[in-house]
């Protein structure tokens, strides 16, 4: 083994403050973090201030000063979310050699106008190539890296780990208790869930809803709005961020899990719901539909939600086929990689870059 690939590294990941919540790429970037620390490597993130991913001058001054803040032997890795921050840091990135890491185009946030839109394609087309290499968190976010352009060699992918997980005892009272995870944004789709849902009025339900109220406050209160318009706000929890071990209690009371995505790089939420045995009701965006085989869950084209509806029926109603397909929902979770085994392949691609230099 050579000398470059025994030694420690050292990794500074830059990402938006802040980095402790319940959201699925702020997850992923906790884990690798503190599974490239337990592998002996000396990490820290640096929280971004500003807006992201439109960048606003807040935004810009605090990508500058932290790559200013940067040591010679650290490897700068940028969260994709804030990466259109970087934009005067650019002449910086690209003589530092550094890594992205993507989840996927900031461009596929819902929601944004198409000037909005524009404006972020432009900056990740300016920015990308300037990195040394790029971290995918999943196939199909390189496979659209390479459709922007970026050479297959410089694109490594690292999927997102699961932690093992007790099954999930259900909510054993007769009413089936519904967990949606992410935060209260247009691309997670919360709306064509409730929307989904209202026309269950016939069945015993109930939805949670846990991720950000915050990051778009106008759509979240709209949200609210939404379930008052279609009369299921009393069947609806908003919960908003929650601890760690708050969302454990509420994974263990779940029966069914759904998330009616418009994108997702990976769907992290998902692969936590299959590592507990709980079946799944989901929209196909981006690489999520991957995850859920056919036994295990029911899977609708995105922007769908009276198919979802449809869908969702027979897996509320029907407590036998819930049992069955958390039964194959949970053989699937145990295949699903770990977050050391994530860590590691993650060390690997840093190395990779680092033997560009």
């Amino acid at each position: 083994m050579s000398v470059l690939a025994e030694a420690p590294l050292s990794v500074a990941l830059m990402v938006p403050g802040p980095i402790d919540t319940v959201s699925g790429g702020y997850g992923y970037d906790r884990r690798i973090l503190a599974g490239l620390a337990r592998a002996g490597h000396r990490v820290r993130a640096v929280e971004l201030a500003g807006r992201h991913p439109l960048p606003d001058d807040r935004a810009e001054d605090a990508a500058l000063t932290a790559i200013a803040s940067l040591t010679p032997e650290e490897i700068a890795v940028i969260d994709g979310l804030c990466l259109p921050s970087f934009g005067p840091a650019a002449e910086a990135i690209a003589a530092r050699h550094t890594v992205g890491l993507i989840h996927h185009p900031t461009p596929l946030e819902k929601g944004l106008a198409e000037l909005e839109a524009a404006r972020l394609r432009e900056k990740e087309a300016r920015l990308l190539p300037l990195l040394s290499r790029l971290i995918a968190t999943s196939r199909a976010t390189a496979d659209r890296l390479a459709e922007m352009g970026i050479a297959r060699t410089r694109i490594g992918v690292v999927e997102p780990g699961t932690d093992p997980a007790p099954r999930a005892e259900g909510s054993g009272n007769g009413s089936c208790a519904i967990l949606s995870i992410g935060a209260c944004v247009p691309r997670k789709g919360h709306d064509l869930l409730l929307r989904a849902l209202a026309r269950l009025f016939d069945l015993d339900w109930h939805l949670t809803i846990v991720g950000s109220l915050t990051r778009d406050p106008v759509h979240a209160r709209g949200l609210a709005a939404l379930a008052e318009e279609l009369a299921i706000a009393g069947r609806v929890t908003f919960a908003g961020e929650i601890e760690d071990s708050a969302l454990e209690e509420l994974w263990q009371r779940t029966d069914v899990f759904a998330l009616a995505t418009w994108f997702e790089g990976y769907g992290m939420a998902v692969a936590e719901a299959l590592a507990r045995g709980i079946p799944c009701a989901i929209t196909a965006g981006g690489a999520v539909a991957d995850l859920v085989p056919p036994e295990a869950g029911v899977v609708v084209p995105a922007g769908d939600w009276q198919a979802l509806s449809r869908a969702m029926r027979r897996l509320i109603f029907d407590t036998d086929l819930r049992r069955r397909m958390g039964d194959a929902a949970f053989a699937a979770g145990q295949r699903l990689p770990r977050w050391e085994d994530q860590a590691s392949r993650f060390a690997a691609e840093l190395r990779v870059a680092l033997s560009a230099r």
